[in-house]
């Protein structure tokens, strides 16, 4: 899977383009870097990325470390709008739950995040025929937020790429005619 398939799953999966990403590929921080994160809110992001994402006979979202990942990619891709934003959606998420995401039953975390997804997918920001967002500024629901930056940051860790997709540093040679047996992994390459 290239880099181009894996935004397309993100837009495909989330409805939205992925928020950050002009920020990311011209190498600059759009924010001031205000959005710090305490081991609170990574442990936190990290239970939200394993409750999409979960472990099952491959490692789940927790062990690619994408807690810690969100925390960086916000940092230092999104402006203070979106930091804003995404800060106060985790205290949302926290409030919903009645106090903590994290002392909530596997079954009630599942349930609560497909109520967000249900709100988020509500929420359209438009989206240039780029895949890009058209304004700098715009901001999608939190949690459209939260489920790109879960799939990104999984699918592209070492974790995602080598133990759940099926990885070729360096590709051999074309193969146009793979035999294809269903149920087998995509291909990540690097």
């Amino acid at each position: 899977m290239d880099r181009r398939d894996l935004l397309k799953m993100i837009v495909a999966a989330t409805g939205a383009a992925m928020v950050g990403l002009p920020a990311l590929a011209g190498g600059k921080s759009p924010g001031a870097g205000s959005a710090s994160f305490s081991a609170t809110d990574i442990a936190t992001l990290d239970e939200i990325a394993e409750t999409i994402l979960p472990r099952t006979k491959t490692p789940g979202a927790k062990e690619a470390g994408t807690g810690a990942f969100m925390a960086t990619f916000v940092a230092d891709c999104y402006t203070d709008r979106q930091q804003a934003a995404f800060h106060a959606g985790l205290a949302d998420i926290d409030k919903r739950a009645g106090g903590r995401f994290v002392s909530l039953a596997p079954d009630a975390r599942a349930a609560l995040l497909r109520e967000l997804d249900a709100e988020a997918k509500k929420r359209n920001v438009d989206v240039s025929s780029t895949g890009e967002v058209d304004a700098s500024e715009a901001t999608p629901h939190y949690f459209t937020m939260i489920k790109q930056l879960t799939i990104f940051g999984f699918f592209t860790s070492k974790v995602g790429a080598t133990e759940v997709l099926q990885y070729v540093a360096v590709p051999g040679r074309y193969d146009g005619d793979l035999a294809y047996a269903p149920g087998t992994p995509a291909w990540a390459t690097g």
